[in-house]
């Protein structure tokens, strides 16, 4: 496979990329320093370790990277970290099932009651290359730091299970806007690719490491190819996520057009304010079952994909499939 075009650093969202620069012993100095930024002072990370499942994902998904980290606070304190980088659809619920799968992990196979459910604390971040928040709506945060939290008065429940999403697309800052490390490291993240050198706002040691390792130029021939694929991969998967949002929005703007004018027809028919406002919700409602029917007549989609698209339960979309079956 030929080279491609390529700028002077290499993209570090790429599977690759992400693997080169956090995945390995002798720069864990950078994934440390990065952790720490997310953690705002919560936690100090003095030293961390590299399970064995690192970098394995239980998806062929682009973007399943996984470190498995057990890491040692400045105070002695041990934590288990997942850090994702994840495809979108069934974000929450897929990091809820792995947050789970740490938690049960370290249940003994005997001697439950002596172990006391000691469960170690357990924290899932979430790099989010490209897509938003599920459900964010008009919200432009792009760091998303979530805990058990009481839901009348938001006093913290449980604080030793933490998720922490980083949603990359609403970060905009210029390098002259750059606050804090944790606005470098988001900053780098982002644009790394497109930068020509090492400006002064990021001129601090650990970031002339991490320039110095994303050198295109310093990567062996072999590892050029591995990179050249995993860009390849990449922007593939990006257009294909393209095309579909894009098939969507067209699908959602149709069907709820339809649907609203089909209500309000319904209710002026009806004569009176309430046959109206009945009528329009009746109407919406018919239009999200279109948008449904639609995406499942694009063959494009799973169900649990067409279910979080269309923000509705499984259940209710297999229900439109069977009508559609039956002819409906």
């Amino acid at each position: 496979m030929g080279e491609l075009k390529q700028s002077k650093y290499i993209d570090i969202t790429t599977d690759y990329g992400f693997k080169k620069v956090f995945g390995s012993d002798t720069n864990k100095d950078l994934l440390i320093a990065f952790l720490n930024e997310l953690f705002r002072g919560r936690k100090v990370i003095a030293d961390l370790y590299y399970n064995k499942n690192e970098h394995v994902g239980d998806t062929e998904d682009i973007g399943s990277v996984i470190f498995d980290l057990t890491c040692t606070a400045d105070n002695g304190e041990r934590f288990i970290i997942e850090v994702q980088r994840t495809a979108q659809v069934n974000l929450k619920k897929r990091m809820l099932y792995y947050s789970s799968k740490l938690i049960a992990d370290q249940a003994p196979k005997g001697n439950r009651r002596a172990w006391n459910y000691e469960i170690t604390e357990v924290y899932i971040i979430v790099l989010m290359d490209g897509f938003r928040m599920p459900d964010g709506g008009e919200e432009n945060y792009f760091l998303h730091d979530i805990c058990l939290c009481y839901r009348d008065h938001g006093k913290i429940f449980y604080e030793d299970l933490g998720f922490i999403y980083i949603e990359l697309v609403n970060f905009v800052k210029a390098e002259a806007e750059l606050d804090s490390d944790l606005d470098r490291w988001l900053y780098i993240l982002k644009n790394m690719s497109s930068l020509k050198g090492l400006s002064k706002y990021l001129r601090k040691p650990i970031f002339e490491k991490l320039f110095q390792l994303a050198e295109y130029s310093k990567l062996k021939p072999e590892e050029r190819e591995m990179y050249n694929v995993s860009l390849r991969n990449k922007w593939d998967a990006e257009s294909i996520r393209s095309s579909q949002e894009e098939l969507l929005k067209r699908a959602r703007e149709k069907a709820i057009a339809e649907g609203r004018a089909e209500g309000e027809a319904k209710g002026k028919a009806e004569g009176r304010a309430e046959g109206q406002a009945e009528g329009k919700a009746q109407g919406i409602a018919e239009g999200q079952a279109k948008i449904i029917k639609n995406l499942l007549s694009s063959n494009k989609f799973s169900i649990s994909d067409i279910a979080e698209l269309a923000d509705v339960t499984v259940e209710f979309v297999k229900q439109i499939e069977a009508e559609m079956a039956k002819g409906k």
